[in-house]
Parts: C-alpha cells; sequence; structure tokens
C-alpha cells in the first residue's frame, strides 16, 4: 500500500503549498482522492501515470478539494483517453462538470462515469476481487464523506518446498491459497496447514477530511491500517474549530487513539501557520504513532 501526498494544505493554494489532493495504490489499484487546484500539475511532477487513474474520489464540494477535476477530466481527453472515469462524489458535482463541459463544447472522448452520493450513513461505494471502498460521513459546513479503502482477506502463501514433498499436483494451487485441503497424486489428503503459511494482515487506510471532532466514525475506522485525519488549527486555535467544522491536530489523535489505529497522518493545515513540527507535537502528546503530510511526500506501508 503507497500513498503519495500531492497536497494537504487547506484553502487558497500558494506557491510553496498545494490543497488537498492524494493518490493511493492498492492491490494493483491506483486511486485518486480529492483533486484540489493544481492536481494534475502534481501528479505530473510526482511521475504519475494519467492512464493509470480510473477512479476518483471526492470528499466535498468546497473548491480547495475539487476545482481542479474538470482540467484534469480535460486533460484526459487531450490526451486520448479511451477507458472509463468513475467519479465518486456528493449530489450537484456531476451538474458542476457537465456545465462546464457543455458552455466550453468540451465534451469527453471516453466514458464519464459519476457516482452521486447522498446518504448519511456508511456505504460501500466501490469493490472488486481485491478491494472494497466505504464512505466514511464527516461533519462539515456542507455534506461531505471520508473514504475508507480495505483490502480483502489476502490469500495463504505456498510453501513451496513442502508442497512438492507432498506430491500435490499444480491443479490445486489455487485452492491451497484459498484455504482448502486437497489430495495429492497418491489420493492422500493433505491438510491445508502443513504446506502453506498464513496470508499477510490485510491493511486499510482511512480518508477523513474535512470534519470537527466526530466520535461517530471511530467505529467505521476502527483497527485501520493508516488513518489521515484533518488537522486545521493548532491547540491555540481551537475555538475556530465549531464555527469552521473543522479539527486540531491533539483532536485527530484523540481519534486515531479511539479507533485504535497503527499510523496517523495530519493534514489539511491551515496557511496561517508557518511551521507544522508543531502539528505533530500537540498530536504526539496523545498519540504517539504520529507523521505528518507533506506535498511529494511518498508512504510505503508494507
Amino acid at each position: 500500500m503507497k500513498l503519495t501526498i500531492l497536497g494537504c494544505h487547506s484553502a487558497t493554494p500558494r506557491t510553496n503549498t498545494n490543497p488537498t489532493s492524494q493518490v493511493l495504490e492498492i492491490k494493483n489499484n491506483m486511486f485518486l482522492i480529492d483533486c484540489g487546484e493544481g492536481t494534475q500539475v502534481e501528479l505530473r511532477r510526482n511521475k504519475i501515470k494519467f492512464s493509470r487513474i480510473k477512479h476518483i474520489f471526492i470528499s466535498h464540494l468546497h473548491g480547495d478539494h475539487y476545482f481542479g477535476l474538470v482540467g484534469l477530466v480535460n486533460t484526459f481527453s487531450l490526451l486520448t483517453r479511451e477507458t472509463e472515469l468513475h467519479i465518486y462524489a456528493p449530489k450537484g458535482l456531476k451538474e458542476v462538470i457537465t456545465l462546464q463541459m457543455k458552455l466550453s463544447s468540451s465534451w469527453t472522448n471516453y466514458p464519464l462515469i459519476f457516482h452521486e452520493l447522498s446518504s448519511k450513513v456508511s456505504q460501500l461505494i466501490y469493490e472488486d476481487e481485491k478491494v472494497e471502498v466505504h464512505t466514511i460521513p464527516l461533519k462539515h459546513r456542507i455534506y461531505t464523506n471520508g473514504f475508507l479503502f480495505k483490502e480483502k482477506e489476502n490469500e495463504r502463501k505456498l510453501d513451496i518446498n513442502l508442497v512438492n514433498e507432498a506430491n500435490i499436483d499444480k491443479a490445486y494451487f489455487r485452492k491451497l491459497k484459498q484455504g482448502f485441503d486437497v489430495e495429492n497424486e497418491d489420493g492422500v489428503l493433505i491438510a491445508n496447514e502443513k504446506v502453506t503459511k498464513d496470508p499477510l494482515p490485510a491493511k486499510s487506510y482511512a480518508f477523513c477530511s474535512d470534519t470537527v471532532y466526530n466520535e461517530e466514525i471511530i467505529p467505521i475506522i476502527k483497527d485501520c491500517t493508516v488513518l489521515y485525519h484533518e488537522s486545521t488549527f493548532l491547540d491555540k486555535n481551537e475555538d475556530l474549530c465549531v464555527p469552521t467544522k473543522h479539527s486540531t491536530a491533539r483532536q485527530a489523535a484523540t481519534i486515531a487513539k479511539k479507533a485504535n489505529v497503527e499510523t496517523l497522518i495530519l493534514g489539511h493545515y491551515s496557511t496561517r501557520y508557518n511551521g507544522y513540527e508543531e502539528f505533530k507535537n500537540e498530536a504526539q502528546t496523545v498519540f504517539e504513532h504520529t507523521v505528518l503530510a507533506k506535498d511529494g511526500k511518498v508512504f510505503n506501508f508494507d
């Protein structure tokens, strides 16, 4: 599981900071999460292939989370894309994007498929044979979702030396990986655990931006491998959280601790601050395994 931070700041883009956008690579999928202004430039800067992006998840319709989308959609057309592009976003985004395309006569030459979200409870919105994606209802000034990306249970690993010693035909390797006992070429039933190893634990990634402190999300993200949680403010500006519906670094850490996640990534910093180490310092008083998102930073979770 690999996460590339394209932008992790709130409000307006600046010469050295980008609004929210990131790419998650999980089980051969490449998911784009939010698409703030300048996202396609950062995709190029980070050498991410546009053609691999087939699913885009937009948390809400504040500009710093989607103003880069119509440009990216248009660039895909200029690059003669043919592959379907699926966009999962709050109801209303389809109207915004299609109006822009209509008025500029810039219809795509590839299938553009919108999945409009309006549910206020968590729901499964994407699934393939290896990954599931669920919404995480958040509390912000407008309708907002986070997203939980979950690997499905991994297959068991063959101990090829033991498999060969047990005289098992290759035709049964798939069944072994799925956890079944199989007969060898002598007709003897071989117990699965004698020739396979336990699979690697399934990983999960929870993206939560933007939201006021909200313990209702804890059951959804419980025990996830990595949590990205907005941390717009430091403690000294906590009074701004309720009116703006944002969180502090310490509040993000509290959610991480109560949800028993393995790692917390902070982001969505207010540009009123000159540095970000204080965000980590405040969070680590509550949750030690805290790291900072930075534009262009890559996290690998093996």
